[in-house]
Parts: C-alpha cells; structure tokens; sequence
C-alpha cells in the first residue's frame, strides 16, 4: 500500500499531478486546489490512497491526512466511488463537508458534478456522527467575514471552485493589510494574483 508520496513535481493537471520519487514518476488524481498550486520542479508531499480495481491501479492523493480520512469515507459511501468522492474534496473542504452532513443540508453535494440527489442524501446519512470539523479557524477581524465571503463568493463566479475560493480568500485577508482587507476590490485583486490565471 502507497500511503504517502514526497516527491518532486514532473507535471500537473487540472485534476492530475506527476510526482517523481527515486527516479519514478507516479501519476497522482488529486482536489482541484493541489493541483492548481502544484510547480513543476517543487517538492511536494501528497497523503494517498491507492485504489485496486481488477483493470487499474489508481492513486489519489490529498495535502491533508483529514482530507484522505474523509475520502475513505466517502468512498465507503454506496453509489460514490473514488472520482466522484474526488469531485466532492474538490468542491469543499473538510470543515464545509463536516457542517454540511452534521447540518443534514445534501444541498452542497448535489453541486458536485456526479452526485445526484440520491447519492447526496445517502452522502449525509451515511456520514452522520464520523466526520468532525477540524481545528478551529482563528478569530477573524469584525466585518471582515462578509468581506472575505463576497471576495470567495466573486472567484466562484470567475470559475473557480469553492474550495479553493474559500481557501484562497482566506489566505489572502491573512496577509493582507487593514486598508486590503476593508473593501472587496482590493482584497479580490490580491486573490486573484495569489492564484493567477484558472486552468481548465
């Protein structure tokens, strides 16, 4: 079993990096945001699940080992395979997953390319009581939180997905200034050169 890999980046994809290890090039399906920050000639480190199936050998691999954890279960899901649940970590993070099944809410879901309203209610049944938010996010300035939400909420209009919108945008009003982080213009073009031009 492949249960990591540390390796340097050969080529991405929107949905697919090549990481070299020891002279071995493994082809990795990973979320949109792994794939959209992945350089080629960086390090980078993926936690992974290797997939057998009787015609391929797959391997998807995530930045962070909660990611893999929901993955497991997603996948563990009946009607969501590996891509789909690819698809869903791709969409939202751990903490939106988390809300939204604790929440009962199958909405997030069926905005996932592959999940029907069937396999999202079933996603929100089944994963009732086993996913938990992660850490606590740190205190965000006031008025900043609808500021940074209409600053995700424009990247997802431009084509992004939510997930590395709402990544993005928050990373941004962390470094950003108090002037940046007062208006949506300034801290949405701050974003938007943190994350340069979208891949297809």
């Amino acid at each position: 079993m492949i249960s990591s890999l540390h390796g340097t980046v050969l080529h991405s994809t929107s949905d697919q990096v090549v990481v070299e290890v020891g002279g071995v090039g493994f082809s990795v399906a990973v979320p949109a945001d792994v794939a959209h920050t992945a350089t080629m000639g960086e390090q980078l480190r993926l936690h992974t699940s290797l997939i057998v199936r009787e015609d391929a050998l797959s391997l998807f691999g995530f930045a962070e080992r909660e990611e893999l954890e929901v993955f497991g279960l997603l996948i563990s899901v009946t009607g969501v395979g590996p891509k789909s649940a690819l698809g869903v970590l791709s969409h939202l993070t751990v903490d939106q997953i988390a809300e939204a099944v604790n929440d009962e809410d199958d909405a997030p879901f069926r905005r996932v390319s592959g999940i029907g309203p069937k396999t999202a209610k079933l996603i929100v049944v089944q994963l009732a009581g086993k996913v938990q938010p992660t850490i606590v996010a740190a205190p965000t300035p006031t008025g900043a939180v609808d500021i940074v939400g209409q600053v995700a909420a424009a990247l997802v209009g431009l084509g992004w997905s939510e997930k590395v919108a709402a990544e993005a945008a928050a990373q941004t009003a962390a470094e950003a200034s108090d002037a940046e982080r007062a208006a949506v213009a300034p801290l949405l073009r701050r974003t938007l050169a943190l994350l340069g031009p979208a891949r297809g």
